[in-house]
């Protein structure tokens, strides 16, 4: 995303709540802002997770974890209760115990065009709708293989990233994360994406890395996201002071 697409005011208004300095009016008001933007809402849950875990990690007298992947489950679980409340949402029984994982899974069904505004997949690619559809239903295989029949045949840059980041994140979404890295390394591997594109690519990669543990090619990930300056850099800045700080 370029930088006149980053809603700096709402960013600074995310900040001020997630560090508790906004009146209970002005948290509502704020709410009914994110509702109307998912990009911003993943942001803020996201943002108030690894704000926790920095908290927890500066303020334990424990010996240091070496699993990176265990200390980024720990989550706020009033931040979690809240996302609840405000989007109505029943299903969830979360105490302080529980964990909860900032990108536990990849949404399917959306991507973000080169101008940054969200269509639905079916908008762009009627076999990517259909594999995404499938795997939705419980048919993940069969799925997999759509897309990888699709990688075959399609010679363009653009949709190879766009089978990739759909491919990867019904892997993910399934826990099969060895294969999702190499679905995401295809994306950051095509030529002449947009900004956006890519970095979604890394960003998803890094979570990869994450998952299995693989702390130094996360951070390598995260570090491309930073760099390329768009939408999810201030998250990826996160979750590089994260690993910092196990390491």
């Amino acid at each position: 995303m370029i930088e006149s697409n980053i809603n700096k005011d709402l960013e600074r208004k995310i900040d001020l709540y997630i560090n508790g300095h906004l009146t209970q009016e002005q948290v509502d008001e704020l709410w009914a802002e994110l509702i109307q933007d998912e990009y911003y809402l993943d942001y803020t849950k996201t943002m108030a997770n690894l704000k926790n875990i920095i908290e927890v990690k500066k303020g334990s007298s424990s010996k240091k974890h070496s699993n990176l992947r265990k200390i980024a489950r720990y989550a706020s679980a009033a931040a979690v209760v809240l996302f609840v409340g405000i989007l109505g949402i029943t299903n969830y029984n979360i105490t302080q115990n529980e964990q909860f994982l900032a990108l536990s899974e990849i949404p399917l069904d959306t991507y973000r065009n080169a101008e940054g505004s969200v269509e639905t997949i079916e908008a762009a690619d009627s076999k990517i709708q259909e594999a995404i559809q499938l795997a939705n239903s419980g048919n993940v295989n069969e799925a997999i293989t759509m897309l990888n029949q699709e990688l075959e045949i399609t010679d363009s840059s653009n949709r190879l990233a766009q089978i990739g980041l759909s491919l990867g994140a019904i892997q993910y979404n399934n826990a099969d994360y060895l294969n999702s890295i190499g679905s995401f390394e295809l994306v950051v591997s095509q030529a002449d994406l947009t900004i956006l594109t890519l970095e979604k690519g890394y960003f998803y990669l890094g979570n990869a890395y994450f998952q299995i543990d693989k702390t130094e090619k996360a951070k390598e990930a995260f570090q491309k996201v930073f760099d390329l300056n768009g939408q999810y850099r201030r998250v990826a800045r996160s979750y590089l002071d994260v690993i910092t700080l196990t390491e």
